[in-house]
């Protein structure tokens, strides 16, 4: 193929924006574009399509099994960090949350020096993304409190399928609504508006007829199979880009060399080659390729085409932890699934085979809160600032964004199950169950200080990252987080619309979860416990230059003619929820933005 075949496009990475992108840019039937993808097609894999099997592959061949180095702040733990590495990428693998961002933080992108970049300028690629269907029936609209749809922000003809996983048979989603309607803290508009903030049921990308995980392979790539200009290769490794400097002096990307069953293989591009590997990979790409900081390339003796410091750095991340509680006798969870007992496997299955019904149609939770810390401007006066010259213009950022009072400093969430938050397992559920059933009540950070950085460890393809996300550097982020643990346990939990549900003096999840209302033993349970909530983005980011950017508002690496990033490494601030939503977008703006040019 190598040899005489030389397509428009190179898209390093069928994931979640590569197979967005590829979808749209062949449309045109005159555009040829090569797909490259390291990962499998999961499209016939039960793992990735039953919405309930998403943890078994956190941790498997779909998974790039990446983990962090050890972090200062999580009292030297390690962090395992999945990444997708299939068809679909971690939307293939993901809990299928599917969250809106905010107008602010998608507003701050274009002021940190993004034109076009704005809440204006995303909402139609958001929409043009999913379509939205809710309930047919009054019954489950009343029951998981679906009252806001607001039509001018929904999505109503794209190809990802967002419903509502909530159903009538459990009544702790309506509890959920109820206790935040009782604390006067159920949301004041549609998320989708960008300007909510408060509990509701959330959406998820499940599709309501099939009861299957809709994602960018079953939904923007399965398509492409029937397109003669697009080609797709799975099981291919890119090893590097191939560079030539221009008279100009930039760098011109001609292809990429990939290893195909084993072989190294050149595949040549007549326009861009488009990096879509994810927000540790493509920096990954862009070092082992010369592009990067002087200093590191040098070290592991690679040739420098461009001298780019910012390449790695800004990765954010969202951090996230819960107490479980124990429920009453005759609540159903995923408890018995999680530990498999044959009868409740057997029971899900007939249910989900024979009605498309029961646990296996939900996903990683229904229920959802963007909530404000309270005084959080007194809080933050106590601490320190910006803690280095280049973090000022990110702690203003973020902080002018938690400090309006209708604005989320931490998600809230639950999860219809136990939740084993210590490293032992194959994900945040764990692999050590107790026997009885919980329901877990969690937080996770939406606009964290701290930032990290992901680099090469060395030349080698083969060589994993070297992932240091720094969670809690800032010490804003600890404090926050365990005042909004402590309010879970204080204020949500006690409700008069939950605490029927949970035993009197039930069991936790952990010794330390009973210590948490002091503030000292709540900070102790999140060092313990937190992990990463799978957000991580940032590490190409689009931003000037000067201010440490890798891509302009073109998505055009700077000091290249020809490459372009359309991934979550391109995100200059992190949105407030799960990131899965704005990837879509992103990836759908990248495609216009291409075809534009």
């Amino acid at each position: 193929m190598s040899s005489s075949y030389s397509p428009d496009y190179i898209i390093i990475g069928g994931g979640t924006s590569g197979l967005v992108v590829a979808n749209r840019l062949s449309e045109n039937p005159d555009v040829q574009v090569l797909v490259l993808e390291a990962g499998k097609d999961l499209i016939a894999d039960p793992r990735a399509n039953v919405p309930a099997l998403w943890t078994s592959l956190m941790g498997s061949e779909a998974d790039w099994q990446y983990k962090s180095v050890p972090q200062p702040g999580l009292g030297g733990r390690c962090i395992r960090i999945p990444q997708g590495k299939a068809l679909g990428g971690s939307s293939a693998i993901n809990g299928q949350a599917f969250i809106a961002p905010a107008q602010a933080e998608i507003d701050a992108w274009a002021k940190l020096g993004n034109p076009g970049w704005d809440w204006a300028g995303l909402v139609p690629s958001y929409k043009k993304s999913y379509t939205l269907i809710p309930p047919p029936d009054q019954v489950t609209l009343e029951h998981l409190g679906i009252d806001w749809i607001d039509d001018e922000y929904r999505g109503t003809s794209g190809p990802i399928k967002v419903s509502f996983p909530g159903i009538i048979q459990n009544p702790l989603c309506k509890a959920w609504i109820d206790a935040f309607r009782g604390l006067n803290k159920a949301t004041n508009a549609d998320p989708f508006s960008g300007n909510s903030i408060g509990g509701y049921s959330n959406t998820a990308t499940v599709d309501p007829e099939t009861k299957t995980r809709s994602y960018a392979n079953s939904a923007y790539g399965v398509p492409l199979h029937q397109r003669s200009n697009v080609r797709i290769l799975t099981d291919t490794k890119v090893k590097t880009i191939v560079l030539t400097k221009t008279p100009a002096g930039d760098a011109r990307a001609v292809g990429v060399d990939a290893l195909v069953e084993g072989k190294t293989e050149r595949f040549t591009s007549a326009k861009d080659v488009i990096l879509a590997s994810g927000v540790y990979n493509t920096p990954k790409l862009l070092e082992l390729s010369g592009i990067g900081n002087k200093e590191l390339l040098e070290r592991h003796g690679i040739q420098v085409y461009v001298n780019l410091p910012g390449v790695g750095e800004n990765l954010q991340d969202h951090l996230m932890t819960g107490l479980s509680y124990e429920v009453v006798d005759g609540v159903m969870t995923g408890d018995p699934l999680m530990r498999q007992e044959p009868e409740a496997i057997a029971q899900a299955q007939k249910l989900y085979v024979e009605h498309k019904a029961g646990p296996f149609t939900i996903g990683g939770m229904q229920s959802h809160a963007f909530m404000p810390t309270p005084n959080i401007t007194e809080l933050l006066d106590r601490l320190p600032r910006a803690q280095g010259a280049n973090d000022t213009e990110y702690y203003d950022t973020v902080r002018a964004i938690i400090e309006h009072p209708d604005s989320s400093s931490m998600a809230w969430l639950m999860f219809l199950a136990q939740t084993n938050l210590h490293e032992g397992g194959k994900s945040f559920v764990g692999s050590q169950f107790l026997p009885e059933d919980f329901a877990s009540l969690g937080c996770a950070q939406s606009h964290p200080f701290s930032r990290g950085a992901t680099h090469i460890s060395s030349a080698d393809i083969d060589a994993e990252p070297n992932i240091d996300p720094r969670y809690f550097s800032h010490p804003a982020d600890l404090e926050i987080m365990a005042r909004a643990l402590q309010a879970l346990d204080t204020q949500l939990r006690p409700s008069a619309e939950l605490t029927p549900f949970f035993k009197p003096n039930g069991k936790r999840n952990h010794p330390d979860a009973f210590n948490v209302k002091d503030l000292e033993g709540a900070k102790k349970y999140v060092i313990d416990t937190v992990t990463t909530a799978y957000h991580s983005c940032g590490s190409a980011a689009m931003l000037p230059k000067e201010k440490g950017g890798v891509v302009d508002p073109k998505l055009i690496v700077y000091g290249t003619e020809n490459i372009r990033i359309v991934d979550a490494s391109i995100f200059p601030l992190i949105p407030r929820g799960n990131i899965m939503s704005s990837v879509y977008a992103v990836a759908e703006k990248a495609a216009d933005i291409i075809k534009g040019n």
